[in-house]
Parts: C-alpha cells; sequence; structure tokens
C-alpha cells in the first residue's frame, strides 16, 4: 500500500464502498469525501503525594468526526433509501472503506468506518441561471471509529 516518496499522494483519485453485510458496494462518483478525522478525551488525574504542582493527562475514550461524501446527483437512489430506512427505525450500519488511489489507481491508503450510519442528506441547489452546475448531493455519516489501515 502507502510507501515513502517525496511528493505527496494527489486528493483526486480515491474509491467510497458501503458494505451492507452482505456484499460491498462501490458507490464511486464521489467528488469529494471530508471529516476523516478522530479526537481523544483525556480525564485529568493527580496523585496526592505528586512532586509536581500539575495534573497528568490520562487519555480515555475517543470519538470519530461526522463523515461528508459529495457527488453529482446520477439517479441511484440507494443513498436516500438508506438513510429513510434509518429514518423510519430501522437500525443499518454498514462498513463504509475509503480508498486514496495513486496516479496509477493503485491503493495507498484505505480508512474503514465501523458502524457507519447516515446523519443527513442534502439535495442539490437547483437554479435556472443557465449556467453549467453539477447538480450535487451530499451524505452526512456518523461512524463508531474510523480505522486507518496501510
Amino acid at each position: 500500500m502507502a510507501t515513502y516518496r517525496d511528493n505527496p499522494y494527489g486528493a483526486f483519485n480515491f474509491l467510497v464502498s458501503l458494505d451492507d453485510g452482505q456484499e460491498a458496494e462501490t458507490v464511486g462518483g464521489f467528488s469529494d469525501v471530508s471529516g476523516l478525522g478522530r479526537e481523544v478525551n483525556y480525564s485529568e488525574y493527580r496523585n496526592g503525594n505528586e512532586k509536581f504542582n500539575t495534573v497528568r493527562k490520562i487519555a480515555n475514550t475517543y470519538k470519530t468526526d461526522d463523515i461528508t461524501l459529495k457527488r453529482g446527483l446520477v439517479g441511484s437512489t440507494s443513498l436516500f433509501t438508506w438513510l429513510k430506512n434509518v429514518s423510519n427505525g430501522n437500525h443499518e450500519p454498514r462498513e463504509v472503506t475509503i480508498t486514496l488511489l495513486d496516479e496509477a489507481r493503485n491503493p495507498v491508503s484505505t480508512w474503514k468506518l465501523r458502524n457507519a450510519q447516515p446523519k443527513k442528506w442534502t439535495g442539490p441547489t437547483l437554479a435556472a441561471k443557465g449556467g453549467g452546475e453539477v447538480a450535487m448531493e451530499e451524505l452526512s455519516l456518523v461512524a463508531e471509529e474510523c480505522i486507518y489501515e496501510e
């Protein structure tokens, strides 16, 4: 997968795959993926016999940031159907895999979102200005964990 090189990888070649537990569907065509991140929470602790008058920081839980996927509206309703099912009370967590590709389209880095669920879907902005804008949809996901794999 990832190998050290002087030039950083471009952020323009990637795949997004949604695994519903039965098969992984590559719902490629996303133009943007943002929000890949993790934040560690810390507790403060100090012994009564500490030598220094300061607290120690002890790592405890962590949380994964919300992830946003954007793509041109292509007529597929799979993302909206997933959101609708969850909105109707169905528990449908999925494993989402985001794979960064190099210039030759070889995988170099992978992020797996464990137990990802849709949080918000935003439809396209429609304006009859006569411009050449693309109708875009946006899906925000929550996940229990974002795992980086090499």
